[in-house]
């Protein structure tokens, strides 16, 4: 009994903790829990991703709520575009699950790299907001297959994918391209977790904790990211996909 109780205080924090990161970069804690839960848990990378699905979907969804309050998102844009992400996110996410656990796993931290450098590199003009101007038609349907196609094979990767296009390509605010990217998150969120699901690979008795830890602490990291300086808050977003590749590839 005390061990559970432990256990469970243990998930809870972990939750909480990975709410207020997901919550300030607005990916739903995900992208750090997957390496923890392989790392401290000893899972492997199709169950780590289920199981981090199991936190990541209520809380993109609390999130995306906050960041709305601040920056009202496009949602004609949004519901456009979760149309192709949706379809290629269960596709995908069907696939991940019969790709060796390794090769994912690798494939994951180099993505994670890859997206670092993209974003990281100075690009001269400074994103700024455009609350009035709504994302060009002709790329609804581009960035909704390439969100999909993250969302499923990696859990979290279509945010991850959105943000740095809505700022580099679109000189959209930081905060405000991570409330869309929420946005395009939550459906993907919650039919990638029924992929898992039905596949076997989520561990609920640890997800569950976590997630209730996430969303009683989302709601503050989304405060605290507007707070921040937009140049701080880009990098650290950039900071914690080459923290989590190299956790990654160390294991």
């Amino acid at each position: 009994m005390t061990l559970s109780l432990i256990s469970l205080a243990t998930n809870f924090s972990l939750g909480a903790s990975l709410g207020v990161a997901g919550g300030m970069l607005g990916i739903g804690g995900g992208l750090i829990a997957i390496p923890i839960l392989g790392l401290l848990y000893g899972m492997n990378q199709h169950l780590a991703q289920g199981t981090a699905l199991v936190m990541i979907a209520p809380n993109v969804l609390l999130g995306l709520l906050r960041y709305h309050q601040k920056n009202p998102v496009d949602f004609r844009s949004v519901a456009m575009i979760s149309v192709f992400s949706m379809v290629t996110t269960y596709l995908a996410a069907r696939l991940a699950v019969g790709i060796d656990a390794d090769v994912l796993h690798v494939a994951f931290a180099l993505f994670l790299i890859a997206l670092a450098l993209y974003f990281g590199w100075p690009k001269g003009k400074a994103a700024h907001d455009e609350p009035g101007k709504p994302i060009p038609r002709p790329l609804l349907p581009v960035i909704g297959v390439a969100s999909g196609a993250m969302s499923g094979f990696f859990t979290i990767g279509g945010g991850l994918v959105v943000v740095p296009a809505l700022v580099s390509l679109l000189r959209m605010k930081q905060t405000r391209a991570q409330g869309t990217a929420l946005a395009l998150v939550v459906p993907g969120a919650f039919i990638a977790l029924a992929a898992y699901g039905q596949a076997g690979q989520v561990d609920w008795e640890t997800g569950l904790p976590m997630a209730l830890g996430g969303v009683l602490s989302v709601s503050w990291g989304v405060h605290l990211a507007h707070q921040l300086p937009a140049p701080l808050l880009r990098w650290l977003f950039c900071a914690v996909l080459v923290g989590t590749a190299a956790v990654m590839l160390a294991t």
